[in-house]
């Protein structure tokens, strides 16, 4: 069989594909977010004493920390969707914006007495519920990403994956931020980053088995 004809039998079947558009991902990404903000506000499921806690130190850090991580990790994943683009760097941003709002953390005056004990502070009836309310925030942002993902062409799909992972993961995270009760930065760091480890994990796993080049 001659190049030529070859050529033409592996085009017969290919088809115009659509040209990606970064604008509207980003305009679906937004939309998605505001209509989960204002499910939570519609549902009453906001904390009752959002209007004070809001001026404490402890909401400003883990509302501040959290939207910087959300804001790293979305441009990560969606710019790694083209075959130009790695995630590399921006993952290591990521990680070290979660560093640094651990180790500020420390420093936040906790809304409880810091001297209780460990268990007590860690309330694991409560935190198991906070983890799956964040899986459970997280997963719609995660499908919506993965969609993106699969009609994108990214040529580094297990970053991509994972970036998708911790995006969805953090944007549960501050959705629920608005709904979490705890006031303990050891109770934030615990529950939030085993949610952000089941969501990242399970989008690094699963993604890439949808997806083909």
């Amino acid at each position: 069989m001659s190049s030529e004809r070859l050529i033409q039998d592996l085009s017969a079947n290919l088809v115009p594909v659509r040209r990606r558009n970064v604008a509207r991902e980003w305009a679906l990404v937004l939309a998605l977010a505001a209509i989960e903000l204002v499910l939570i506000l519609a549902m009453g499921a906001m904390r009752p004493d959002m209007g004070r806690a809001i001026g404490h130190p402890f909401m400003w850090w883990k509302l501040g920390s959290l939207a910087l991580i959300v804001a790293a990790s979305a441009i990560t994943a969606i710019g790694s969707f083209t075959p130009t683009g790695t995630p590399r760097r921006g993952l290591a941003i990521v990680a070290g914006l979660a560093g640094l709002a651990a180790i500020t953390g420390m420093m936040v005056q906790p809304a409880m007495p810091a001297d209780m004990p460990v268990m007590e502070r860690l309330a694991p009836l409560h935190g198991l519920g906070c983890m799956v309310s964040i899986i459970l925030l997280a997963l719609p942002m995660a499908a919506l990403l993965a969609f993106i993902l699969r009609r994108a062409a990214p040529t580094h799909i297990g970053g991509s994956a994972l970036a998708v992972g911790l995006a969805s993961a953090s944007w549960g995270a501050f959705a629920f931020a608005f709904c979490c009760r705890a006031n303990d930065p050891l109770y934030i760091a615990v529950w939030y980053a085993l949610a952000g480890v089941v969501v990242a994990g399970g989008a690094r796993a699963l993604v890439p088995r949808g997806y083909r080049l």
